[in-house]
């Protein structure tokens, strides 16, 4: 079965840091561009962050996470991994990882960053 599951979601106070996990099964991800998205309770999904499949691995983020967020990949792993550090509480959402070429979003984990 192809699917994205993502894990490392949890409570943190504000300043705090997470690392979000992303697993994928039943296909490989080294030839994707991948993407973390969110979405707050009752808000539209949001991009937040995108590595492209090329050696270079180049990396773009929403400004509203810039310089706090890092995206990577593990591909020899099939892992998609984001950094979140200096957290807000406006950060708090559903966090999850998708590869908008063949159209697959994963399941998500919950980010709640409260004191």
């Amino acid at each position: 079965e192809v699917q994205l599951q993502a894990s490392g979601g949890g409570l943190v106070q504000p300043g705090g840091s997470l690392r979000l996990s992303c697993a994928a099964s039943g296909f490989t991800v080294g030839g994707y561009t991948m993407n973390w998205g969110r979405q707050a309770p009752g808000q539209r999904p949001e991009w937040v962050s995108r590595i492209r499949s090329g050696g270079d691995a180049l990396t773009t983020y929403a400004d509203s996470v810039k310089g706090r967020f890092t995206i990577s990949r593990d591909n020899a792993k099939n892992m998609l991994y984001l950094q979140m550090n200096s957290l807000k509480p406006e950060d708090k959402a559903e966090y999850y990882c998708q590869i908008p070429a063949i159209g697959l979003r994963g399941q998500g984990t919950q980010v709640t960053v409260s004191s």
